[in-house]
């Protein structure tokens, strides 16, 4: 996906820290102009035993959370897993999925983080400043910041803050279990993100695009390993 701020992805730790310096300059923090209507969620696996990446993307539509779509992309691995150079490692089989839809879908949710990050541009930043799409991070773990853990009940948050500045909220996404970590991706702001993700939640911590996402992807993962091995039988 060629654009006016697209950039190799064949970099070294030094290149990809300036790039994401660089790129963070671009994120735009507003508020939705239009009525969310499609959305997409995305997830990554790893076939180690192939060095291989596992794309998954599921389009759903709002309010229903009705399946539109669905789709794999697979990509050997070519960057290692680093904390804060995630996308690095997943964003280019992301973007392969992304290019065929890019024009359908009103926002975009990653499993990870957006201004959430060391400098300002974790993956949901990243692909949207890329795609200059709406885009929010949802993820499972803080990558850096402190908070105050929210109250219990679901719909409770608190704040994220990282030097000074509150940088995304803590979700409580169902009642007693374990919040999850929302920030801005790009051109989206963070009361709208938080209302987005908890509408995509229902019976389960995820929001249902990320959280079929991961069904997709794990289901496509183990299938394609079972039929490695008959094939080597």
């Amino acid at each position: 996906m060629k654009g006016r701020l697209s950039h190799s992805w064949q970099a070294d730790f030094k290149q990809a820290k300036l790039i994401q310096e660089e790129l963070a300059k671009n994120v735009k923090i507003s508020k939705l102009t239009s009525t969310v209507k499609n959305i997409a969620g995305f997830d990554v696996s790893y076939l180690k035993s192939e060095d291989l990446l596992i794309g998954g993307m599921v389009v759903m539509n709002l309010p229903s959370l009705e399946v539109i779509a669905t789709r794999i992309q697979t990509s050997p691995i070519s960057f290692p897993y680093v904390p804060g150079y995630l996308s690095f490692r997943e964003a280019p089989v992301l973007l392969d999925l992304i290019s065929k839809y890019r024009k359908k879908i009103d926002l975009f949710i990653f499993d990870g983080h957006g201004l959430a990050h060391p400098r300002g541009l974790g993956i949901a930043a990243h692909i949207g400043v890329l795609i200059d799409k709406p885009s929010l991070g949802c993820a499972k773990k803080k990558l850096v910041g402190a908070f105050n853990p929210p109250a219990l009940r679901r719909g409770a948050t608190s704040d994220l803050i990282y030097q000074g500045k509150t940088i995304g909220k803590v979700v409580r996404t169902k009642t007693g279990i374990k919040p999850v970590f929302v920030s801005v991706g790009h051109r989206t702001d963070l009361q709208q993100g938080v209302e987005v993700i908890l509408s995509c939640c229902r019976n389960y911590r995820l929001p249902e695009p990320l959280r079929q996402a991961h069904q997709l992807v794990t289901a496509w993962r183990k299938e394609y390993a079972e039929s490695r091995i008959r094939k080597t039988n």
